[in-house]
């Protein structure tokens, strides 16, 4: 007992020396005080993007924070964030991973968390020349349109069923099946929900993928005062959990994929991501590791902000009569109510684009980017960000931003003719889809599924808050996590708008 008290007392008072010599050498960015050993861990607010705004109103848009001995620092305005994403972007581009997401990406064998090298480099341009062409996205348009009209073909059948009269409808259901079927029919050519919005069995171990492989409390305590592991040890399962997780969505993928690969002999190969990553293995020298990767990498950034982004979207436009009203002008000048919306028609429909555009700056469904992690020292904002600090944007914030956006609360498109701010990462005053050389590879697919499900719901359907609730009763809080999902899941009541024929699903075969 004597010497865990000495060897506990020891590493205290080395982090605390450590601590003091880098603000002696360093001049850190302002923040909070950090406690002994777990620094700041416990000043941070469940919402970490809302805290972190807060706190730049005490200390200025650059400010530091740590969780145990690691310093952490966060930008949140556009002159800040340009240097981080572009002036520095070399030096910053390597990705901060907790022990998840390294067992996860086999230590960065896949995208989103590979440091910056050649590895990085050669996938990126996989994913850039072979994957996110436009040549590719238009080829795949059939799908996603596909999946959008079976989406309004459900709710026009379930808002008209004399069952459900006055009742509301709850949203993320509809927007939800959306997502999962464009992401697994893009990603691995699998529809895995059936008319009925039933999941068939490889649906049903996909979703048990997918909820699993979470951080316990525990974990993420462990993972920011890495002493305690050696304590909590045999305690902690995550690391033989993770484990099973991670073979299990091995095991699913090498099935999808030797299912592609006999079908390419048998002459049947046809054009979603799994198919064209298969065709270049040879060409780019992709491990199998890395292909897996890729593909759940896709999997996860879409499955999750699309559907945030048309949820928050659709609560602001309820909450905004005069908004709606206005895109659904817009909508029936340029569509009529002859005939469906199409991504073709996009160019036409500007007001319905800034629309999109107003939500994404309001409520960005990553709103901290990923952590960049520095792999050299370098100055931000004239303050010294030492090798190894965690660097975060807060994207959530560069929305709010006073001096960017007048009256920034208000929802309101408008702005977007007022100001051209564009939303593809060349602008740092709204940046939804990041950034520099860890810019998301599917921003205009992305862009793309947002307008395409938001223009459809719009023109099919007056939106409406349950009734006895006033439209700003709404309640707009945040759930805590890397993606903000609506605290309260979205009840709204859809009225039809166009003739009954128009609401009918139009398939597509691929």
């Amino acid at each position: 007992m004597g010497l865990t008290l000495i060897i506990l007392a020891s590493i205290i008072l080395i982090l605390i020396l450590y601590s003091l010599f880098q603000r002696l050498r360093y001049k850190i960015p302002p923040g909070p005080k950090p406690w002994p050993v777990v620094g700041n861990l416990y000043d941070i607010k469940p919402v970490r993007f809302r805290c972190f705004y807060e706190w730049a109103q005490q200390y200025g848009p650059i400010l530091s924070f740590r969780l145990g001995s690691k310093l952490n620092v966060v930008v949140s305005n556009a002159e800040l964030a340009k240097q981080v994403l572009k002036e520095y972007d070399q030096n910053l581009a390597d990705r901060h991973r907790s022990r998840s997401s390294a067992k996860f990406s086999k230590d960065g064998k896949d995208l989103i968390w590979a440091d910056y090298g050649p590895h990085y480099v050669k996938v990126r341009k996989a994913c850039t020349l072979e994957l996110f062409t436009q040549k590719r996205l238009e080829a795949l348009r059939p799908i996603r349109e596909d999946e959008v009209t079976a989406m309004i073909d459900t709710l026009f059948r379930d808002c008209t069923n004399p069952e459900n009269k006055g009742k509301p409808l709850k949203v993320r259901r509809y927007i939800g099946a959306v997502s999962f079927n464009n992401i697994t029919r893009l990603t691995f050519g699998k529809r895995f929900i059936n008319s009925k919005g039933e999941l068939d069995p490889l649906g049903k171990e996909f979703k048990a993928i997918l909820s699993g492989g979470r951080t316990n409390k525990m974990g993420f305590l462990s993972e920011h005062l890495p002493w305690l592991r050696w304590i909590l040890m045999p305690f902690d399962k995550e690391k033989i959990e993770t484990a099973k997780h991670n073979a299990r969505l091995d095991r699913f993928t090498r099935e999808i994929m030797d299912e592609h690969t006999k079908a390419k002999l048998q002459g049947g190969a046809k054009n979603h991501f799994v198919d064209a990553l298969l065709r270049i293995k040879e060409e780019y020298e992709l491990s199998e590791d890395t292909i897996i990767g890729l593909l759940w990498d896709m999997v996860i950034a879409g499955m999750d902000t699309v559907s945030i982004s048309v949820e928050w979207a659709l609560a602001e436009l309820i909450r905004n009569p005069r908004v709606q009203k206005k895109a659904q002008q817009e909508l029936d000048r340029v569509i009529g109510n002859q005939r469906i919306m199409t991504e073709e028609d996009f160019s036409s429909l500007p007001y319905l684009q800034a629309l999109a555009k107003e939500s994404l700056r309001l409520h960005p469904p990553t709103p901290l980017m990923l952590p960049h992690k520095a792999k050299t020292h370098v100055k931000i904002g004239g303050y010294d960000i030492p090798k190894g600090t965690i660097v975060y944007v807060n994207v959530w914030g560069l929305g709010r931003d006073p001096n960017v956006y007048p009256n920034p609360e208000e929802f309101r498109p408008e702005r977007f003719f007022e100001v051209d701010i564009d939303m593809k990462g060349q602008d740092f005053r709204l940046l939804p889809f990041g950034a520099g050389r860890r810019i998301c590879p599917g921003t205009q697919l992305g862009i793309n599924l947002v307008t395409s499900m938001l223009g459809h719901l719009l023109h099919h359907f007056d939106w409406n808050p349950p009734n006895g609730m006033k439209p700003e009763e709404i309640n707009m809080k945040e759930d805590p996590g890397i993606v903000t999902y609506m605290s309260n899941p979205l009840q709204a009541i859809p009225v039809p708008r166009l003739p009954a024929d128009l609401y009918k699903r139009v398939p597509a075969d691929m």
